[in-house]
């Protein structure tokens, strides 16, 4: 008996410390303890994606831009997890900020067994059209085999990942930020070390890159499972707090679309790449398909880092705590772009050896690579302030202007671009597509921004008004 009123005190202290980090914890070491451990597991987990194409581009052109071409169709499904993850943290977030555990309680099993319900659903549809929609995607018929052998085991398996990612989120919003830096780690470690033995030990080819990928998220899975079991989380995951009611979707929704969106958009994004390269061979495709593995790195560590900022943001925000919402928006801009900005520079200096990774003595591949590694760098500089804005609208639950804002790197700039500017300047529209689209972004959320700080302005003293 001791034992269990032990632990139940030590499970007490865990989550009395992840309120306080929340609410009244310096930002620094807030921003620092919620953001740190999940920018490491999601820098690692991008850098177990960097493998897959590093260990494929070894067997050619043909793998290689099959990879790519799979991309995007794993995050679709991944973006359910995103939606009823992301949608539900925002929420439960500000749940917290208010003191509303038995509320908080039914948001997060009605998120998680609903994104595995329809995560469930997709995958069933895409492994029946699997084929059509890889062709769509923009497979060729050099790399249709190649994709089809990959995408039959690694589709199947991404039902670990949506559960994975909608965990991820949800104990996020409880700072629960070393579980989460935890699970992912777990999966990059074994995916690093499995993806060779499967593809050149066993001479499995791009079917050992997809098994060892499905064992890897399935690790992950364990450690979130084990997570709720031990009831370390703020939250019960109870099957009886399962509440699909029409006021616990419409908060969830509200975020979760446009987080869904937003993938959906990036998937089309690189669809659209990958179409538009294809008529410039498969070397194009795979050249392009490497800068976006290689860019998704900075881009999943600074959404990483911006989980923590995202919890703390939107618990302020519930508890009408201005003057720290204030510190946490004025230190995730300076940080992240600090970030982007060494980043930017690295692959500025750097293109060559880092493309020359992934070419294999292609010279072709490395060129074009090259050329959009550079121009992608420069463009990435802005992208922490960008994020810190679109991230901050979902948190504060604003869910229309989250939407456009999310919407506008990858689907309201760049699908006009994309369209447009390959036909006026060949292979360059399409290496300096996404560039062009980060730019006309900036521009928006440099209005939107001005906006929103009058808004808060306004709350802020209404708030005071009514105390």
């Amino acid at each position: 008996m001791f034992g269990v009123k032990e632990r139940g005190v030590l499970i007490v202290s865990e989550r009395n410390n992840k309120m306080e980090l929340l609410g009244s914890a310096p930002i620094a070491r807030a921003l620092m303890a919620l953001g740190v451990p999940i920018m490491i597991g999601m820098l690692i987990n991008a850098f177990y994606n960097l493998v897959d194409v590093y260990f494929v581009g070894g067997l050619g052109e043909g793998p290689m831009g099959a990879i790519s071409v799979v991309f995007p169709l794993g995050q679709v499904v991944v973006g359910l997890g995103l939606m009823f993850g992301n949608g539900a943290a925002s929420y439960l977030s500000r749940l917290l900020g208010r003191g509303d555990r038995d509320g908080a309680n039914k948001v997060a099993s009605t998120a998680l067994y609903s994104s595995i319900f329809f995560g469930a659903v997709l995958i069933i549809v895409f492994t029946i059209y699997l084929e059509p929609i890889l062709s769509l995607l923009g497979a060729t018929d050099t790399i249709m085999p190649f994709a089809l052998m990959y995408a039959r085991i690694y589709v199947i398996s991404c039902i670990f990942n949506v559960f994975n990612v909608t965990m991820n989120n949800i104990v996020a919003s409880e700072g629960a930020a070393k579980t989460a830096m935890g699970a992912l780690l777990l999966g990059a470690v074994l995916n690093i070390a499995l993806a060779p033995f499967f593809i050149y030990t066993l001479h499995m080819g791009i079917t050992g890159a997809a098994i060892a990928t499905a064992i890897s998220q399935f690790a992950t899975t364990l450690v979130y499972l084990t997570h709720i079991l031990r009831r370390r989380s703020a939250f019960s995951f109870d099957i009886k707090d399962f509440t699909p009611s029409k006021r616990i979707f419409t908060e969830i929704l509200k975020i979760g679309v446009p987080t869904l969106t937003f993938q959906i958009l990036t998937s089309l994004s690189i669809a659209l790449i990958n179409r538009e390269a294809s008529g410039y061979g498969d070397a194009a495709i795979a050249g392009m398909g490497a800068v976006t593995r290689v860019i998704a790195m900075g881009t999943l560590v600074v959404f990483g880092f911006l989980k923590g900022f995202q919890a703390i943001a939107g618990f302020s925000y519930g508890a009408k705590n201005f003057t720290r919402l204030r510190q946490a928006i004025k230190t995730s801009i300076q940080w992240s772009t600090i970030f982007c900005v060494a980043v930017g520079l690295i692959l500025l200096v750097f293109s060559s050896q880092i493309i020359a990774q992934f070419a294999n003595g292609n010279t072709e591949m490395a060129a074009i690579g090259q050329k959009a590694l550079v121009a992608n760098g420069l463009s990435f500089c802005l992208f922490g302030f960008y994020t810190v804005y679109s991230s901050l609208f979902l948190a504060l639950g604003e869910g229309t202007a989250g939407f456009i804002l999310g919407a506008c790197r990858q689907g309201i700039c760049f699908i006009p671009v994309i369209l447009l500017l390959p036909h006026l300047w060949g292979l360059n529209g399409i290496l300096y597509s996404q560039p062009i689209a980060d730019v006309i972004s900036i521009i928006v959320t440099i209005f939107m921004a001005l906006h929103l700080h009058k808004e808060l302005a306004t709350a802020e003293i209404q708030a005071f008004d009514n105390r």
